[in-house]
């Protein structure tokens, strides 16, 4: 095949939400595009239908019994070199052939090859934002270094790409920037009680009104943590201070996000909620392509609501600030209490409430130092994590002793 002109993609996370849109983009612009990799942890039919539709030169599977079963099922003459752990999933994201890498890989276990693919040069399309969230400095410094491209996948940090100034070395100007409105959908939990929030179920949380995503990003969204990991992200991204960037609820998540400009203008970039769109422009940057997006129809909306988030009731905004504030290694325990206790929930051991109240917790437990090097952060996200597991294990064991925590 001519692959001269096109340029090679490894999509890490393939199988999930993310992973499968950026799939559908590409399979529109055969021409353009070709999948050089594929990563996933454990789900093997999907993969293996991943590559009999795409035929990657590798395919990676994080879990080892994965990996096997897939080189079992895997037809020899399609060509696909199964590979299995981080190894794998560094190769895919730093080879020479590789152009581009969809960084989609849920939560912390997509830093280390986030940062190998920032470190190696590559167009970094990022929708994993536990990379800046737990390593900003360590990720922005290799973007430097190595001259890579650093893309925003998620909808509101493309939304804000998309209304700055922006030279063709990806470079952002913030001339005459007065702060950032960072929208948040609400969540399915916006109008409830804190009362009716503590008895709430993992279906009711993953059930998104707007965005069909993965149940620890559902969560992230009904609790606003997931805005918060925003907040913390829109920092690095955009050099910007907590103070330049204000978070506002637009419940129909049609204006993705805005900038405001000291003369009083305001920017938006509106779409349907679909991330297919940033996907396309992520992909395509500076120019633009078809994404299989239906256009937006204004008309038929008729209304777009704004109001400002309760922290009262969605405390997981406030710490995330907090820790942006406290700086170190603060981002990457509130990440990695997060994610454990979000597990908890989805597990039954904890009440939905009891999240906010983990991090909070871990964050007042750990001591928070300078990330000067990965192994830093990984410890620091380590420790976090067992202290949050110590706290769940005191949580759940109330809770089976039927004494009312939450």
């Amino acid at each position: 095949m001519a692959y001269q002109s096109q340029q090679a993609i490894s999509v890490l996370g393939s199988t999930g939400s993310i992973g499968v849109s950026t799939l559908d983009v590409i399979a529109r612009h055969p021409e353009r595009y070709r999948v050089y990799a594929l990563a996933a942890n454990t789900s093997v039919a999907k993969m293996l239908e991943q590559c009999l539709a795409h035929q990657p030169v590798y395919a990676i599977m994080m879990c080892p019994e994965a990996a096997e079963n897939l080189r079992l099922a895997m037809p020899k003459e399609l060509g696909t070199q199964v590979l299995q752990g981080e190894e794998g999933l560094r190769r895919a994201a730093t080879d020479p052939e590789v152009d581009a890498v969809m960084a989609a890989v849920v939560g912390a276990a997509g830093l280390p090859s986030t940062l190998a693919a920032a470190q190696a040069g590559k167009r970094v399309l990022l929708a994993n934002k536990e990379s800046l969230v737990m390593a900003g400095h360590l990720l922005m410094d290799a973007v430097r270094t190595s001259a890579a491209l650093l893309l925003p996948i998620d909808s509101e940090h493309n939304a804000i790409f998309q209304c700055l100034p922006v030279d063709r070395s990806g470079k952002i100007e913030h001339g005459g920037l007065s702060k950032v409105l960072l929208t948040a959908s609400g969540g399915p939990f916006r109008t409830w009680t804190a009362a009716q929030m503590a008895a709430a179920t993992p279906d009711q949380a993953c059930a998104h009104p707007n965005w069909e995503m993965g149940r620890k990003i559902s969560v992230d969204s009904a609790t606003l943590m997931n805005k918060g990991l925003e907040f913390i992200e829109a920092c690095w991204l955009f050099d910007l201070s907590p103070e330049q960037i204000e978070v506002v609820v637009h419940p129909q998540s049609i204006v993705h996000s805005m900038v405001q400009y000291c003369d009083g203008s305001v920017l938006a970039q509106l779409g349907n909620p679909d991330m297919r769109t940033p996907i396309a422009y992520g992909l395509a940057w500076p120019e633009r392509l078809d994404s299989g997006v239906q256009p937006l129809d204004l008309v038929a909306i008729a209304q777009l609501d704004f109001e400002a988030p309760d922290e009262g009731r969605f405390p997981c905004l406030r710490l995330a600030r907090e820790a942006v504030s406290a700086g170190g290694t603060a981002m990457a325990v509130c990440n990695a209490a997060n994610e454990v206790a979000v597990a908890a929930f989805l597990e039954g051991r904890i009440g939905f409430t009891a999240i906010a109240s983990i991090i909070e917790q871990t964050l007042g437990r750990s001591a928070i130092i300078e990330p000067t090097s990965l192994a830093v952060v990984e410890t620091a996200d380590l420790e976090a994590r067992h202290t949050a597991e110590v706290l769940i294990s005191q949580v759940a064991g109330r809770r089976s002793a039927g004494l009312g925590a939450k």
